[in-house]
């Protein structure tokens, strides 16, 4: 008789083994001063390397990628030797990493890039403010990025795979989501080019399938993953067809053979914003042949039952993992959790970053 697939059943994500089906999802907690990462992030990250894969914060891969302050960047020497230490420390525990690659496109503000004005698909202001050096602010209207510049940004993220290997990392994850410029391209209430990144689906997917080709030829496909939001209502994104556009991209990506696809679930926001997909991984997952991680606010429970009923392949966590670092432990002892504090999400010290309590020894 075969036993049911559930969170701590080890699975075969690309060429990695991973020792459970619990995944530490990408969280912005903005520690990393200047841009570079630091021995408190990794304590951070190495506390949580019980996971079966941890997944870092959203990464730049150039400096007219930020698009908040104290992100971590992957685009100089500096930053590549501190991520060593933060990848040594989580491999010492026994963990895996990977890194997330991100371009923040249009969500962004001069104030962030020297002066400089935030790039985009097209020149459509995003909704929202940003917190900067001088403030608290409205986003701008972007600059509609020429044909030529497009082509700038792939190699970008194509620099940022090879530092990640450089900086030791087990792959890396393509921020594919969240209003940020993979997304800016694929969804067409950011999209209105009219040359071959504008217009049709396949059209608004090309840079999409640009950045993954370009990454993948650094690392094989095997070693990288992207997440979407095809419900996602952040900075004011929409899609006028956004099953038919995500469904593309998921056929688009079968043959590549990715280590996963990261989906995520809408969330609170998103179901108030509009009348959004819902729920996501379900609806997609007779399209995707390859493996799917979902995300969406889930417990233990749901989560087990994502996996026994075959919605999803592996399932992460945000703010569970963010307030106990030693989460499959919790599951396992089905004990109590820690709450997490969200005043000491976004920057500041190791309050509320790496000083979560584990539990007391169990003893044998």
């Amino acid at each position: 008789m075969s036993t049911a697939i559930n969170l701590f059943s080890p699975i075969e994500l690309g060429s990695n083994s991973l020792a459970n089906r619990i995944i530490m999802a990408p969280m912005t907690r903005l520690r990393a001063m200047g841009g570079i990462p630091n021995s408190l992030m990794a304590t951070y990250y190495a506390q949580r390397a019980s996971a079966g894969l941890i997944i870092t914060e959203c990464t730049m891969v150039s400096p007219m990628s930020n698009g908040y302050m104290n992100c971590p960047g992957i685009y100089s020497p500096e930053q590549i030797e501190a991520w060593q230490m933060v990848t040594g420390a989580v491999h010492d525990a026994g963990g895996k990493i990977f890194l997330q690659l991100w371009h923040s496109g249009r969500i962004s503000h001069p104030s962030l890039l020297g002066g400089k004005q935030p790039v985009a698909p097209s020149a459509i202001a995003p909704v929202g403010e940003l917190h900067t050096p001088t403030g608290k602010v409205a986003m701008e209207t972007p600059r509609a990025l020429e044909k030529h510049e497009i082509s700038e940004v792939v190699e970008q993220f194509r620099s940022g795979a090879k530092n990640a290997k450089a900086a030791g990392f087990d792959g890396i994850e393509l921020h594919g989501a969240f209003g940020y410029l993979i997304d800016q391209f694929l969804q067409d209430g950011s999209n209105q080019r009219n040359d071959e990144y504008g217009g049709s689906i396949k059209n608004r997917a090309k840079f999409l399938m640009e950045v993954v080709e370009a990454v993948s030829s650094i690392w094989g496909a095997d070693r990288v993953g992207i997440k979407l939001s095809p419900s996602n209502t952040f900075y004011g994104m929409v899609d006028s067809n956004p099953q038919a556009t995500f469904s593309y991209v998921l056929e688009a990506l079968n043959p590549v053979g990715l280590a996963y696809v990261h989906l995520m679930e809408p969330n609170e926001i998103d179901l108030k914003s509009r009348d959004v997909i819902n729920p996501v991984t379900p609806l997609f997952r007779p399209l995707y042949q390859g493996t799917l991680i979902s995300n969406g606010n889930y417990t233990y429970e749901t989560a087990n039952a994502a996996l026994a009923d075959g919605s999803a392949d592996l399932i992460s966590f945000g703010k569970l993992f963010l307030a106990n670092p030693d989460l499959p432990s919790r599951f396992k002892l089905n004990t109590s959790l820690n709450e997490p504090d969200p005043e000491t999400f976004y920057g500041g010290g190791k309050e509320g970053y790496t000083d979560y309590p584990f539990l007391e020894k169990v003893a044998s």
